[in-house]
């Protein structure tokens, strides 16, 4: 039984067999995913894909590349959206100066309003950190981020960046690049990670893991990403999934 803890299966990549491609997530073990919002029509996709789909659970946020369409209407939207039943998060937010597709100022912004409207309706966060590590770190702690807890989602920090993290109350979270074969700094923060703190995701349909890369990521490659995980620790395939299903259930408040 395993945990996809990060997903968009509502985007339009899976509108011709969706269906279908849930079916196979559910035969390769998916037994619980979280679909992710990026923005408020993504949300909205989210929260409708939670109310079809018993094993699915839905996280409601605006991305850095979207927090320029945040406006405070918007946010107030967010607020009604993140009280439905099913919605066990809020994000994913975070910075992305990767891309800068909204600017700086206003990515941290969005993100710090983001925090606190986590705090206020109890909500753990999931995080988006792209080539930002150190403001990531500075607003989660300015911000009082850790009354929430939450996941540092496809983590791609260094391992001492994972410990800060650890130490404020997030979750590391691996998804497909943990895979690759070219991901040695990677593997050993996962190496380094502790079972209590580690979670597996695919970020479907993006990141697809070996033996797939270059093709469409599914939920059901999130057993890929677990297998690695195995490897890397010395653990079974069976300790990797149980382990990571608490986890998630545990900061999702599934438990």
């Amino acid at each position: 039984m395993l945990f996809d803890t990060h997903a968009h299966l509502d985007d339009k990549k899976y509108n011709q067999d969706r269906q279908e491609m849930l079916a196979r997530a559910r035969e390769a073990g998916a037994e619980l995913i979280v679909n992710v919002g990026y923005d408020l029509p993504s949300s909205q996709r989210s929260v409708q894909l939670a109310r079809e789909n018993d094993f699915i659970y839905a996280a409601v946020g605006f991305h850095p590349h979207d927090a320029k369409e945040a406006n405070q209407e918007a946010l107030d939207e967010l607020r009604k959206l993140a009280g439905e039943a099913k919605v066990v998060a809020l994000g994913e937010m975070g910075l992305d100066y990767f891309r800068d597709l909204s600017p700086r100022d206003v990515q941290k912004r969005v993100f710090r309003e983001q925090i606190s409207l986590a705090k206020e309706l109890k909500l753990p966060i999931i995080i988006h950190d792209r080539d930002a590590h150190g403001d990531v770190m500075n607003i989660l702690k300015e911000e009082g981020a850790w009354e929430v807890g939450g996941i540092l989602h496809c983590f791609s920090g260094s391992w001492e960046m994972a410990k800060e993290c650890i130490n404020l109350g997030f979750y590391i979270s691996f998804a497909g690049p943990v895979t690759f074969h070219n991901a040695a700094r990677l593997q050993e923060v996962a190496a380094k990670v502790p079972t209590e703190w580690m979670l597996i995701e695919t970020d479907a349909p993006y990141l697809t893991p070996e033996p797939h890369r270059g093709k469409r990521n599914e939920s059901g490659y999130v057993a890929h990403v677990a297998a690695k995980i195995a490897e890397i620790k010395g653990l079974s395939y069976e300790e990797v999934a149980a382990i990571t299903m608490e986890n998630g259930k545990k900061v999702f408040g599934l438990s």
